[in-house]
């Protein structure tokens, strides 16, 4: 079963990750192929990023996010109730 997750989810795997190869935001930026910006709204949580910069960002983790419609987000988290 795939789960929601949420920016703020999302920002801890981002920043745990990072912190784990012992990177700065500005030294991972640079081979994850995105601005400094991009990092720093992901680790902030901000909800409206563009999917092709996170996945740029998951990639070097090995991880991926796939676009999931509403009917089946809300399916979703009422199984998880």
């Amino acid at each position: 079963m795939q789960k929601h997750l949420t920016s703020k989810k999302l920002a801890d795997f981002v920043r745990e990750r990072r912190r784990e190869v012992k990177l700065t935001q500005e030294a991972f930026a640079e081979p994850s192929g995105v601005a400094l910006t991009v990092i720093r709204k992901i680790e902030k949580g901000k909800e409206n990023l563009n999917l092709e910069k996170v996945n740029q960002v998951l990639k070097m983790f090995g991880h991926s996010l796939a676009p999931m419609n509403s009917r089946e987000l809300f399916k979703n988290e009422n199984l998880d109730k």
